[in-house]
């Protein structure tokens, strides 16, 4: 009798063979990395032949010390650069500095040592710890050392000047073609985590949004009782827990949006409103924004009492760009805009971009306050 099927994943997740290793990896991801690897492997091995090939009279390779134009640990460095850029072990200083140090203490280690097996093992690790003091620890670098030690003949003869050629003209020009090809991709790399929340207001105390939840001590703690090594920034984990609290309580909070708690009788300015005006309405009726609209009803701006302060004949000369969204969004993503330090409204607008209302730091404390999580 045949088997049933199982029955399917109630999560809706796929079968552990489809998914990424990676977190947050995706397939277009993976073709956009094994285009760069494609990209930084071939234009680099073609710069190397145009400047360390200058004097080499055959078509590959140097004929004095018969050395390769491109060692192997390229291809591990390529792995890395472009497909785990965010990777600290993958920014410019590790690819350089790692492989170029390794390199050395590879060779050093070969001269030193002449036992090939301790020295293959001895030139690994003192790698490792190099790099490591060098804060450029980069997993080809191993690679590197093992092949200053391993690499025979032609590698002994250049002694120290393997770690430079070809070794960290390598590094180099590929380094050099992976941020020609993720600046074009409008990647960010060299990768730098989005900087922590500050306080504008110039006092000691947390950014509003730090100031419940985890703490970066939190994050420290936690690591040590893992005691493991992650490869990710500690300012990138710290800004994916942060995303990870805001999704849990979007999860809980999801189905309200912005047309459902937005104030929708709105006191508004136009662009020739002379400032003392807007002023005058700001404080008799109690409010931090004032939305700028042009004569067809569309926002063209903000203005608050910030933005009086400035000289200027009219609103339009001091007004602020106006934090914009949609009614049909999540109220709940306004919690990070909103919790800034500098944006004290979010204006909603249709699709053509005409005021349909406006949601205030009030309006949304009021609403987490009132409404309860679900899921």
């Amino acid at each position: 009798m045949p088997s049933c099927p199982p029955p399917p994943d109630p999560t809706g997740r796929k079968p552990r063979f489809f998914l990424p290793i990676l977190a947050g990896a995706t397939w277009r991801d993976r073709a956009i990395a094994c285009l760069g690897a494609l990209v930084g492997i071939c234009v680099t091995y073609l710069l190397c032949r145009l400047t360390l090939g200058i004097f080499s009279t055959g078509s590959f390779g140097n004929e004095i010390a018969h050395l390769p134009l491109l060692v192997a640990p390229m291809g591990a460095t390529a792995v890395l650069l472009f497909a785990v850029p965010a990777s600290p072990l993958a920014q410019p200083w590790p690819i350089i500095g790692g492989n170029s140090i390794s390199a050395f203490v590879g060779i050093a280690v070969a001269l030193l040592v002449p036992d090939p097996i301790l020295a293959a093992g001895l030139a690994v690790a003192l790698a490792i710890a190099a790099m490591s003091v060098c804060r450029c620890l980069h997993p080809p670098g191993g690679a590197a050392a093992l092949l200053a030690v391993l690499g025979g003949k032609a590698v002994t003869d250049a002694g120290f000047l393997f770690a430079l050629d070809p070794v960290a003209i390598n590094a180099a020009l590929i380094t050099l073609v992976g941020l020609a090809y993720h600046r074009l991709l409008k990647h960010n790399y060299p990768h730098r985590p989005a900087p922590a929340p500050v306080n504008t207001h110039g006092t000691r105390d947390l950014a509003p949004g730090t100031r419940i939840g985890f703490t970066a001590r939190d994050i420290d703690g936690a690591l040590a009782d893992l005691g493991e090594t992650f490869d990710i920034d500690r300012g990138d984990l710290d800004r994916l827990l942060s995303r990870v609290e805001l999704r849990a309580l979007e999860r809980g909070h999801g189905n309200l949006t912005c047309a459902d708690i937005m104030s929708r009788d709105i006191v508004h300015v136009g662009p020739q409103t002379p400032p003392a005006d807007a002023r005058v309405l700001l404080l008799t009726r109690n409010l931090r924004m004032l939305p700028v609209l042009d004569p067809a009803g569309k926002v063209v701006g903000a203005v608050g009492l910030r933005e009086l302060l400035r000289p200027g004949d009219t609103v339009e000369t001091v007004m602020s760009p106006a934090w914009t969204t949609e009614a049909d969004r999540p109220a709940i993503d306004l919690i990070a805009p909103l919790t800034d330090g500098k944006t004290h409204a979010a204006v909603i607008t249709d699709a053509a971009g005409h005021l349909a209302g406006v949601v205030t730091q009030t309006d949304l404390l009021a609403t987490l306050g009132r409404v309860p999580a679900v899921g």
